[in-house]
Formats: C-alpha cells, sequence, structure tokens
C-alpha cells in the first residue's frame, strides 16, 4: 500500500515521504480498515517534529484518527464487522496517513450516518477532547461565557460547536480575516481577531465586566496570559496544549486572588483511565450530529497525495477550518 512514513525527525513538509510499504494486519482484538479520510491534527505537526508525548520509533506513519471502511477483523473482536464504516485512532507507528490502518477495537466507533466521510473523520480526537473539556473538566452550563483560543482549528472549532450547543455564548479569538470568518460560521457569537484587536479588553466589554467562565487554550503563551486578565470569578482555565509554543508558568497566587481554577486535560488518558466515558462521549457526538448542532466545517478536501503539504502549512498556522486527505 502507499503510506507517508517519517524515516527522521522535523517539519512536515520536509520529513514525510510517500513510499511503498506491506499491507498491515489485524491482530487479536485489532479492526483493519481502508481509509476513507483522515484529517491532519496539530499532534501529526508534533509527532513529526518528535515533540508530542507518545514518541513512535522511526520509521512511522503519522495520522491520529480516520474514517474507514472495516476489511477485517482479528480474533475476538466483537464492536465491529468487515463492511462497517467507523471513525477511530490508528495503532501507531502504523498511523492514518495510509491507505489502510489498523485500530484496535477499543478505539473503533460507529461513523455518524448524519456525517459524510470527511466530517466523520474529524470527529474523534478534536470533539472528543472539546467535550471532555467543557463536560468533565470544567462543567459547562447554559449562560456561561465561554472564552476559545484558536477557534478556526481544529480542537478550537469543536469547542465553539459543543459550547453553542450546550447554551453558553462563546467567544472566539483568531489570528486573521478569514479565520475569523470561519469563526463565525462556527456559531461563535463574538469573533476577536489577536492580530488587530486586544482580547482581554473586548472579552471585557463583551461581557460587562463578567469577564470569561470558562477559557478553552489550546494555544499557550500570550493567550494563556490575556485570559488570565479576564478570567470570571470562580472561572476555569482548561489547558488543551500549547500550539503557540510556549509553556506557561502560572502564578499561583493570582488564581488564589482572583479565585479561579487552572485544570488541564490529556484526551488519551482516557484510553487507558475510563475507556467507557468515551463510548458515552462519542454516543452523545453522535446524537448531536444526528440533532443537526454538531457538524465538523472541513476547510479543505485534499488528496492522499497532499498530505506533506497540508501537514506543513497547519503547522505554519495558515490554514482554515479541517484539513482533511480521502484516499
Amino acid at each position: 500500500m502507499k503510506a507517508w512514513r517519517v524515516n527522521e525527525l522535523g517539519e512536515g513538509r520536509d520529513v514525510l515521504k510517500l513510499e511503498d510499504v506491506a499491507d498491515p494486519v489485524a491482530g487479536d482484538g485489532q479492526v483493519l480498515v481502508r481509509t476513507l479520510a483522515t484529517p491532519a491534527n496539530f499532534p501529526d505537526v508534533l509527532l513529526c517534529r518528535g515533540e508530542y508525548q507518545i514518541k513512535p520509533p522511526l520509521p512511522f506513519t503519522p495520522g491520529v484518527e480516520l474514517c474507514g471502511e472495516v476489511v477485517a477483523v482479528g480474533a475476538g473482536v466483537t464492536r465491529a464487522a468487515v463492511g462497517d464504516r467507523v471513525v477511530g485512532t490508528p495503532v501507531l507507528p502504523g498511523g492514518a496517513f495510509a491507505e489502510y490502518a489498523v485500530l484496535d477495537q477499543a478505539n473503533v466507533f460507529p461513523a455518524p450516518q448524519a456525517l459524510d466521510d470527511a466530517e466523520a473523520a474529524a470527529l474523534s480526537i478534536g470533539y472528543q477532547t472539546a467535550w471532555f473539556a467543557l463536560h468533565r473538566r470544567t462543567q459547562i452550563v447554559e449562560g456561561d461565557y465561554l472564552l476559545v483560543h484558536a477557534a478556526a482549528g481544529g480542537v478550537g472549532s469543536a469547542a465553539v460547536q459543543l459550547g453553542k450547543a450546550a447554551g453558553a455564548t462563546v467567544i472566539g479569538v483568531v489570528g486573521g480575516p478569514e479565520k475569523a470568518a470561519y469563526a463565525k460560521e462556527l456559531g461563535a457569537d463574538l469573533v476577536i481577531d489577536r492580530r488587530s484587536e486586544d482580547f482581554v479588553q473586548a472579552v471585557k466589554e463583551f461581557t460587562g465586566g463578567h469577564g470569561a467562565d470558562i477559557v478553552f487554550d489550546p494555544v499557550g503563551g500570550d493567550a494563556y496570559a490575556g485570559s488570565t486578565k479576564c478570567i470570571a470569578f470562580e472561572g476555569r482555565i482548561v489547558v488543551i496544549g500549547f500550539a503557540g509554543g510556549t509553556i506557561p508558568q502560572p502564578a499561583l497566587n493570582h488564581a488564589l486572588i482572583k479565585n479561579y481554577s487552572i485544570v488541564g486535560l490529556h484526551w488519551g488518558l482516557y484510553q487507558a483511565k475510563n475507556p467507557a466515558v468515551i463510548d458515552a462521549c462519542h454516543a452523545e457526538l453522535t446524537r448531536l450530529a444526528d440533532e443537526g448542532l454538531l457538524r465538523p466545517l472541513i476547510g479543505e478536501r485534499l488528496a492522499l497525495a497532499d498530505v506533506a503539504d497540508g501537514v506543513g502549512r497547519l503547522g505554519d498556522g495558515t490554514t482554515v477550518g479541517r484539513l482533511v486527505f480521502q484516499p
């Protein structure tokens, strides 16, 4: 089969090479799928650089989520059958940027019928991350002010839609007018272009001085620092990642004085610690999709041959919406 592989670490556009490799085989408890669609995610950028928390041995194929058609199942598989359309996360080092991939059955879920292949492919990591951040770690309620950084990105766009579905007033922060238009299309009530506006002052004005009840931060750096200046009383800052490249050093005395919480989210831990909650999350996401309250907005639908360029542009921060590759 054709697969993109990383033989040495670096920027995706430089180190990803399309190669002919042996077809994978499903082992016990595993599912083999033909890849129908696979998005680019920021973890793919970090995997290529060797900066992700998971470091597969070289050479490896990135691609952390997909929508696929089951073509074979290993012994003991009960969650999928040949012919099923499924979504999930493949087993590294054999990621989704390939014509076929293997998934552990625990990470296989039925693809929502309301979504096409590209939309369904984008449902696993971004939407589950956002759902856990908002419903498990910060307990969003109707009427909350939700501030979403990188609102036009993968997890940010999911947080905007899930925040709206929960009845929150959503404020999206983006970089540039094209991303601002995308965040508005997602449903954000207020969109702030950080390149031309001070988001701290804009949040204070929009909320009448109340501030953000929840801050969804996959960026870190200046985004985090500014968020501490416009967080509400008893607000919650949920730390998703550090796409901005700088890991903040929180001033805990400030959190004490202003009475806000700083919580972290590592979505992958739920796979090991509490997988039943992931099943419940997927069921809820499917319900929201079926009711028309959730639909990943695909910015670009690309061919498998475009993976290196797409991952490179994602790392540069120049993409708008989800980039999905469809072999």
